[in-house]
């Protein structure tokens, strides 16, 4: 299978602490790669540098086959190379409308340049009715977020990453606090990253949730990647004594 991102011996360190101690990783196409570890194993760090926000001190990233130039990676730039994260908060702005969600920071603009408003709400009503199945009275590009369920506002965060063309999609603890039809809804959406051929990176703390949608999982721990598992040649409850015992390692 395709690789679509490789990064070798990344490191970050904050003053004395090390987050981040030589990690080595492989991103496969059309995959869930479900990382993995507790508390300050490094993971929130290393997606980060994925997505643009932070710089390693060592180490090289290929994406696509192209090695990542980090004088010249950031946010901006990683999205241009595929790469779009939705974080576990403040990936909606509660108070705008849905449309503005969408767009913020990439709006469409007319042949004038100016903001083509009007294009903009079209393709907020097809992404509400087509990609999240929302077309209830309620729910048009006018209406706030605060409409919106959690699981609806995980959906909306992952369908704009998927309108911007999005090759990469790193989900950080999407499914954290939700009810079970909620849950539902959003393993539904990241199923279909997979099923259009895109990458998934998926962090969670919830384990059924993982087992249930992910290709590999991949366990963090000390800022270093400890084991990369096949979903095929592992049992939830291998994986579960697995994360038990490097938490007993602590």
């Amino acid at each position: 299978m395709e690789t679509v991102v490789t990064v070798r011996g990344i490191r970050k360190s904050f003053g004395s602490i090390s987050a981040l101690n030589g990690v080595d990783l492989e991103l496969r196409r059309g995959e869930i790669l479900a990382l993995l570890g507790n508390n300050g194993a490094g993971k929130s760090t290393f997606i980060k540098i994925l997505s643009g926000l932070y710089r390693p001190d060592e180490g090289w990233m290929e994406i696509g086959g192209k090695r990542v130039d980090w004088r010249r990676y950031g946010i901006r730039a990683a999205r241009c190379m595929g790469v779009e994260t939705v974080y576990q908060e403040r990936s909606l702005g509660e108070l705008q409308p849905l449309w503005r969600n969408v767009f913020v920071g990439r709006p469409l603009t007319s042949f004038l340049g100016f903001i083509d408003v009007r294009a903009e709400k079209r393709a907020t009503a097809k992404i509400l009715e087509k990609v999240l199945g929302l077309d209830g009275a309620g729910m048009h590009p006018d209406a706030s977020v605060r409409t919106l369920s959690g699981g609806e506002r995980q959906g909306l965060a992952i369908a704009r990453a998927m309108y911007f063309d999005a090759s990469i999609v790193i989900l950080d603890e999407p499914t954290t606090a939700l009810a079970v039809n909620e849950v539902e809804k959003v393993l539904s959406f990241i199923a279909q990253i997979r099923a259009e051929g895109r990458s998934c990176i998926f962090i969670s703390h919830e384990l059924s949730h993982v087992y249930r949608i992910a290709d590999r999982f991949a366990l963090m721990e000390h800022g270093r990647i400890t084991a990369v598992l096949e979903r095929a040649a592992t049992s939830q409850e291998e994986l579960l004594h697995r994360l038990m015992l490097q938490e007993g390692e602590r």
